[in-house]
């Protein structure tokens, strides 16, 4: 039984490490991609030829798709606030899923890095699901910030044709990215949050080395005698009391 319960854990850490390590590339490409915003080619603006995508750190053209130019934004003030907020959360999601990775490499059962102990690769797991958790979130924030805009922006009748936009691919890999960092995230805190090992539950309740064992075992039907090592012994209480002097004293055998 330990040792197919070992086996189940270490499938679900490797099922966590490869979702976790799949949203950190996923994470990494969404904040690399300038294909946030594409071009809509609505109504007059059928200019075909002609491809916009604009990203957090560049704008791109593409033209006839044969050749395509890409520019950096010469000016963070430049940029929308979305687009600004967008910059800050995608790098913390980077870093914060690669940290989590780390330390989901490094608590599982199959590795030697840190304490052998089963309640320490329990908290270092548990802190690497934590933080996938975290990455999760700081992904979805700016990806659904950004699809808002451009959905508000879309049908805003005061904006022209040209300046409207479409949901470019990088948010569409940014949702499937941050499903993935939650999954591997709620594998890892499931699996290990609510659990200890044996061993180290029964020394919590025990005690290193100490077992209560009673001085006596009550055996029914056995009479203990008076005078045995564990027969009651009545007591009786005698307060320490004195007459005053001048009183007179009564005492029970004087008038028999």
């Amino acid at each position: 039984n330990k040792k197919k319960a070992r086996s189940e854990a270490v499938c679900c850490e490797v099922v966590a490490l490869v979702f976790g390590f799949v949203g950190l590339i996923g994470v990494s490409a969404v904040t690399g991609l300038p294909m946030w915003k594409v071009t809509a080619f609505i109504q007059e603006n059928i200019i075909v030829m002609e491809t916009r995508w604009e990203g957090l750190w560049m704008n791109c053209y593409r033209q006839a798709n044969i050749r395509m130019q890409c520019k950096v934004y010469d000016s963070l003030l430049y940029l929308p606030a979305e687009l600004q907020a967008a910059r800050g959360l995608m790098c913390s999601s980077v870093a914060v899923s690669a940290i989590a990775l780390i330390l989901s490499a490094v608590g599982m059962k199959c590795t030697k890095v840190v304490d052998h102990r089963p309640r320490t690769k329990h908290i270092v797991l548990v802190t690497g699901g934590c933080l996938f958790l975290v990455g999760c979130v700081t992904t979805i924030i700016p990806v659904s910030w950004t699809a808002n805009v451009i959905i508000r922006d879309f049908y805003n009748p005061l904006l022209i044709d040209a300046q409207r936009r479409e949901l470019g691919e990088a948010l569409y890999i940014g949702w499937v990215t941050s499903a993935l960092l939650f999954v591997a995230g709620v594998i890892l805190l499931c699996r290990h949050a609510p659990r200890i090992g044996d061993d180290e539950m029964e020394r919590m309740v025990n005690g290193p080395g100490y077992i209560y064992q009673p001085g006596v075992n009550y055996q029914p039907g056995v009479s203990y005698q008076p005078g045995s090592a564990y027969a009651y012994q009545p007591y009786s209480y005698q307060p320490n009391y004195s007459a005053p002097p001048g009183s007179v004293v009564y005492a029970p055998n004087q008038y028999m």
